[in-house]
């Protein structure tokens, strides 16, 4: 009878659980989905490297990517749930003082140095002064690569509409809008302008870097659900990819093998990159106050916010490695 009253009171709470429809702890097994803005860019591979060294099984993480065609729709799955991180562009943390259900949680690269604008090589674009008035493709929306063109646009006196944005989404897109003539330039990564450099069709003429030279380029997003759910987990993914930076930084050849194919770009276009890109990588994640206080000065900028946030509220150090 006891054992008969046992098993009915576990069968019993297990259904009340399940109509109740609370989860149970994750466990080490339990894939983390993992979101990349864009699939290509250097900036985001360190999470392949990641995987493929297996840095974050090292930690108890199993790591599955997702990838998006722009920061707009990386945060719309953010916000519904679809991934529990992100790898995205400083200005979407807007989103998080508009009420998006997650933070920062490590700001994983500085200066835009990896952010180049391109134009066509024998196009009727000749100097930066060429481009007022004319169309720039972006990938989306409040997007860090908008507020890369509205920051030359402002420095060249012409306020933050002097040069037109246009929302193209992917890599392939952008290219294919260049050579129609349908956009005089695109903003994109060292590596596809590198490689467009390469084949004759374009050349860099901004090196954003040097427009911003303070700045959280890239930051690492997790949803309030899965920081407050599964805390271990979080860290345990942050303590895998600065793990992944140390040996980037370490090991260039291996990590332009291990990269080029998912970039699509040969060796040498990559080591290009790799060495433009890896030195803005933060070793620490920390949010540095300076940096951050141009980030928030970007979200009026791009009118995002009527005012400037309290950016305390966007982002926490808690779970980066070493913290206490």
């Amino acid at each position: 009878m006891t054992g008969r009253r046992t098993t009915l009171v576990v069968a019993a709470y297990a259904l009340t659980m399940m109509l109740a429809g609370v989860s149970q702890p994750a466990t080490a097994a339990d894939a983390l989905k993992v979101g990349k803005a864009q699939s290509e860019p250097l900036d985001f591979t360190p999470i392949d490297v990641g995987v493929e060294k297996g840095f974050f099984k090292k930690h108890g993480v199993d790591v599955e990517i997702v990838n998006f065609a722009g920061a707009a729709k990386q945060q719309q799955a953010l916000a519904a749930g679809g991934v529990d991180m992100g790898l995205g562009g400083g200005p979407e943390m807007a989103t998080i003082a508009k009420g998006a259900p997650q933070l920062g949680i490590a700001a994983f690269a500085g200066r835009p140095d990896g952010l180049v604008m391109v134009v066509k090589k024998d196009g009727p674009i000749k100097t930066v002064a060429d481009l007022k008035g004319q169309k720039v493709s972006v990938s989306s929306v409040g997007s860090l690569t908008e507020w890369m063109v509205r920051q030359t646009s402002k420095q060249q006196g012409w306020g933050p509409d002097g040069i037109e944005p246009v929302f193209l989404g992917n890599i392939a897109g952008q290219i294919a809008a260049l050579r129609t003539d349908q956009i005089e330039g695109m903003s994109n990564d060292i590596g596809t302008a590198l490689r467009m450099e390469d084949e004759g069709i374009g050349r860099i003429l901004v090196r954003y870097g040097q427009i911003v030279p303070d700045f959280v380029i890239h930051i690492i997003y997790a949803t309030k659900a899965v920081t407050t759910d599964h805390p271990d987990q979080v860290r345990g993914f942050l303590a895998g990819w600065f793990e992944t930076i140390a040996w980037m930084k370490a090991n260039k050849a291996e990590t332009v093998k291990i990269i080029a194919p998912i970039m699509r770009q040969t060796p040498d276009v990559v080591g290009g990159a790799y060495d433009v890109v890896m030195p803005t990588f933060s070793d620490t994640g920390k949010f540095e106050e300076k940096p951050v206080a141009v980030l928030r000065h970007s979200f009026m900028d791009m009118n995002l916010l009527p005012t400037e946030p309290d950016m305390s509220k966007l982002y926490t150090e808690q779970f980066l490695p070493g913290a206490s």
